[in-house]
């Protein structure tokens, strides 16, 4: 991976793309320092860890815990995407014929993605405010009132849109997927932080009688993340090659090829969409907070939807499992996938081209998106499990969660960066073979 990067920084272009990504997020990492006006920075310190505060601070790098600008992060974004693409599978009409309408149903698929957003963000961000501020010991806010709620929807909503957008001229004119790629540099950034808690926690909170304990402990802890990295890269690089033939061959092409399709088909698209989708109704409910805290209807919902208690680790495993179902059909679409070797003159052997291919590769997506999801859920509840097991701090639990993001990103962005550079070492080629006049 070291020398991909050296090699990249070497090549005029690619070297653009990555100066331009991380002044991106340089931006944005100045940005979750801004704090909003009218808020107690320090009121969330004591409540980092908590489950609502812990998710966006996984998508905003931290933003949450200073209440700054980009403290909503791209969450209400990845939750207007996921409503955007559920309302696509013959909900509304409308949506429908854009989805098939090519690069200008695509750009009206987004405009109705970011609208939903902005929803999304205001309600959410009024949501969140309200509901800290109403514990007695915090006073987040300190002139609560309607104009104020206004006033820190409004900064906040404009918050999540700038972040999309800066997401978005990485997708453009950087590396990688904007919105994972901001993902991304704030679980970096907060790396850390996380190994100080680490260390207060089993080192300078510890008694001299267990000091050797906890030096084994975060030996075993080290070792254990190296080997769960290890087994996510396998798993994400681990593909399936379907044998393709052509019934007639291109000049220069071969006679057979392969289709490959990874196991993990969805990537960590998953993971990401079942936290987001949490972290909303967290956020609403924090509006019934002050009038409802007591009544059990409010009680049931708040532990659903905290994944640091049993019943949120359950509904966030399978949320995973929906969504890696989900979305690899969304990736791969087979009626689209047949089509498309029908126009090549190519075909499966042994399965007949058309309905009978498209019926193979929904049941092949379903066997791959079996054991991707078991992979998902286990990698992300793991620490949720360690950490009622051994006590760690509540912020490692998000440990499986923020680890898949991040191997998933980084290698994403390696293969894009490699592509790059073949693709440039083709056109070279293609150019040096020209005949001069």
């Amino acid at each position: 991976m070291l020398s991909t990067l050296g090699n990249a920084f070497k090549v005029k272009d690619i070297r653009k793309k990555i100066l331009f990504t991380l002044f991106v997020l340089i931006v944005f990492r100045i940005g979750a320092y801004i704090t909003v006006p009218g808020i107690n920075a320090k009121a969330l310190q004591s409540v980092a860890s908590s489950g609502l505060v812990s998710i966006l601070n996984t998508f905003s790098g931290g933003g949450l815990t200073n209440y700054s600008i980009f403290a909503m992060g791209v969450s209400p974004y990845i939750t207007a995407q996921i409503v955007i693409q559920l309302l696509q599978m013959d909900i509304v009409p409308r949506f429908v014929e854009w989805s098939k309408q090519g690069e200008v149903g695509r750009r009206k698929l987004n405009q109705a993605t970011r609208y939903l957003t902005i929803v999304l963000a205001f309600v959410q961000s009024i949501g969140i405010t309200a509901g800290f501020n109403t514990l007695s010991s915090l006073n987040l806010v300190e002139n609560p009132g309607v104009r104020t709620y206004a006033t820190i929807g409004l900064i906040l909503t404009g918050g999540t849109m700038l972040t999309t957008w800066l997401g978005d001229m990485i997708t453009d004119k950087g590396l990688g997927n904007g919105v994972s790629m901001i993902i991304f540099a704030g679980i970096i950034a907060r790396i850390p932080t996380g190994v100080h808690q680490v260390y207060q926690q089993y080192f300078v909170n510890a008694s001299k009688g267990t000091m050797w304990q906890s030096v084994i402990f975060v030996i075993a802890l080290i070792i254990i993340v190296l080997l769960i990295v290890t087994f996510v890269t396998w798993v994400q690089q681990a593909d399936r090659k379907i044998p393709i033939q052509y019934t007639r061959r291109v000049s220069g092409s071969p006679d057979s090829s392969y289709l490959p399709l990874k196991v993990n088909v969805a990537g960590v698209i998953p993971v990401i969409f079942a936290s987001s989708f949490i972290a909303t109704p967290q956020a609403v409910l924090g509006v019934f907070a002050n009038n409802h805290s007591e009544d059990t209807w409010y009680k049931v919902l708040t532990s659903v939807f905290n994944m640091q208690s049993t019943d949120g680790a359950i509904l966030y495993t399978v949320l995973i499992i929906l969504f890696t179902f989900f979305y690899a059909f969304v990736q791969v679409n087979p009626e689209k996938l047949s089509e498309n070797l029908q126009k090549q003159g190519s075909y499966i052997p042994g399965v007949w081209p058309g309905k009978e291919t498209q019926s193979y590769v929904s049941s092949l997506l379903m066997r791959l998106s079996t054991v991707g999801s078991l992979f998902l859920g286990l990698v992300a509840l793991i620490p949720l499990l360690a950490q009622n097991i051994w006590g760690l701090d509540e912020s490692i639990g998000l440990g499986g969660t923020s680890l898949l993001i991040v191997v998933g990103v980084a290698i994403q962005t390696i293969q894009q960066i490699e592509g790059l550079m073949m693709k440039r070492q083709y056109v070279g080629f293609i150019q040096g073979s020209r005949p001069t006049e």
